[in-house]
Parts: structure tokens; sequence; C-alpha cells
């Protein structure tokens, strides 16, 4: 199972990363009305949490560049980010997203069954115990920001 999940989270890294063609800079910046976020706001907050859940956890450095934490975290908004904030381009953003996968399989490969102390309750209720759980979950957490972003993406080319 272990090289299993790691090949379900770079098949859904892909299709996050595919759902970025043809967006612009532009439309990345863009909150469709009625909602508090944005494509590039939905990109990094995928990999901010990736990083918290496969490594902060675990006690491992996470590579968060400057200012990703307060970007991209749970309850953040691009509604309340300074503007003199340093935002990632797409390419910074996409080349961070194409990284990170091959980076926490090095660091996690023989790793995903260690019991994490204390365990981790979730937002939306779910306990996880080892790096293996905290990867499974994360495929859940990537597929609603992958249809966060479908959805924006429609909305926006209307």
């Amino acid at each position: 199972m272990g090289n299993f999940v790691f090949n379900q989270l770079a098949f859904v890294r892909g299709q996050t990363l595919k759902l970025m063609e043809g967006v612009t800079e532009e439309t990345a910046d863009r909150v469709p009305e009625g909602f508090r976020n944005t494509i590039r706001w939905n990109l990094g907050h995928i990999y901010v949490v990736l990083e918290r859940f496969a490594l902060q956890h675990m006690g491992l450095p996470q590579h968060l560049p400057e200012g990703f934490k307060e970007q991209f975290e749970y309850g953040t908004s691009p509604l309340n980010t300074p503007a003199d904030a340093n935002v990632p381009t797409l390419p910074e953003l996409e080349a961070l997203l194409k990284e990170q996968q091959e980076r926490i399989r090095e660091v996690l490969g023989d790793r995903l069954s260690e019991k994490i102390v204390p365990p981790y309750t979730t937002s939306s209720g779910m306990t996880l115990e080892t790096p293996q759980q905290f990867l499974s979950f994360n495929l859940y957490h990537e597929g609603m920001h992958l249809s966060v972003i479908k959805l924006y993406k429609s909305l926006l080319s209307r």
C-alpha cells in the first residue's frame, strides 16, 4: 500500500497541474462572486497543507517559501493578504507542486507506518495517526480543492 499511496498522490497532483493549463496570472487572482478565495490561493493551499500533513506532524522540516503559511494556510484568504506580500507566480507554484511529491516520497518512503504522538484530528473530524493516513487523507483534501479550481475556472470564463 505504501507505494500505491504515492502513486495516488502523483495521479491527483497530475490532475491539479493539468487544471493549471490555460490559467493566466490575472485569472488566478480573481475571486468569483460569492467566494473568498482564488485559483492561486487554492494552489498554494494544496501545497501548504500537504507540507503540514506529510512533515510537520512527523517533526520534519517543511519547505515553505516566505509568506506561504500566512497566505495559504487554513482560514486565510487573498482578500486579507497585504498588498506588499510576496505572492508566488503560477510558474513558481507549478514548480513547487511538481517537486513536492518526490521530496515527500524520499523523506517518508520507509516511514509510512510510524505512529504520530499525539494523533491529529482534522477540522472535519478524521483522526490520523500515521504518515500513510495523512497522505491518504490528503487525497480527499486535494480532490476537494481540485473541484473548487474547476468550478472557479468555469465561473471566471463566463
